[in-house]
């Protein structure tokens, strides 16, 4: 058993909270844990230069300076993207990306930017689930208004970590588990438990093809619950 009563191979309490902010096409409030992430989706009716055909869909990813213990400073005060953030929001947008048809979507940029309220571990990947909300909830107000032809959203995409403890492997971890984490991983999944991301990395001690599987595995698990949620949340794309 973990500190907080978890089997090893379960998730923290989930809750997502759609429409959250007013004027966004598409809004996600998502709590795993104590995690919160608030995820938005805007549309422009434009697309970047690189784009020579069909839509794109991009994100942005930044925490408030007191969602972590200690108080971090903006990035605007730095006057530069943290590598980090940099980093995580390219995740995102790639792992939101994969679920899309971007012909469909015509030439149009959806925007997902997530904005982490309280991190305790997991903040990426809960940015990918609750992202994907905010995405799917967006390209169906355009299909409503009449802008889509057909609904450009694949299939589901859903993120989880996981890692190993104690030489334990586990899933979902939260700041106290993951600070202590001997192996790390993040793992980016469809509905149908295909892999679209995978991030592991050994930062207590190397680890082993079996242990890898292990938590894929478990991963897979999980993000098939995030997945579970999403359905309930919006129905059949």
């Amino acid at each position: 058993m973990r500190n907080d009563g978890r089997a090893a191979d379960e998730l923290r309490q989930i809750k997502a909270t759609l429409g959250f902010t007013k004027f966004a096409e598409g809004s996600c409030l998502i709590e795993i844990g104590d995690t919160v992430v608030l995820c938005n989706a805007s549309v422009e009716e434009r697309v970047p230069q690189h784009v020579s055909s069909g839509g794109w869909v991009s994100a942005e990813y930044s925490m408030l300076p007191r969602a972590n213990r200690d108080r971090s400073r903006r990035d605007i005060s730095k006057l530069k993207l943290s590598p980090r953030s940099a980093e995580i929001q390219r995740l995102i947008g790639r792992s939101l990306r994969s679920a899309m048809d971007l012909e469909a979507l015509g030439s149009r940029t959806i925007t997902i930017d997530c904005d982490v309220l309280q991190a305790d571990g997991g903040t990426r990947t809960a940015s990918v689930t609750g992202g994907f909300i905010a995405l799917a909830l967006a390209c169906r107000s355009l299909l409503e208004k009449g802008k889509l032809e057909k609904m450009p959203v694949k299939t589901y995409v859903a993120g989880i970590s996981g890692g190993i403890v104690r030489n334990e492997a586990m899933l979902d971890l939260c700041y106290e588990e993951d600070s202590r984490a001997m192996v790390d991983m993040n793992c980016v999944m469809t509905a149908e438990g295909d892999i679209i991301e995978l991030q592991a990395t050994g930062e207590g001690r190397p680890f082993s093809v079996e242990e890898q599987r292990k938590l894929v595995a478990m991963c897979r698990k999980g993000n098939a619950v995030l997945t579970q949620m999403q359905r309930r949340c919006l129905g059949e794309l």
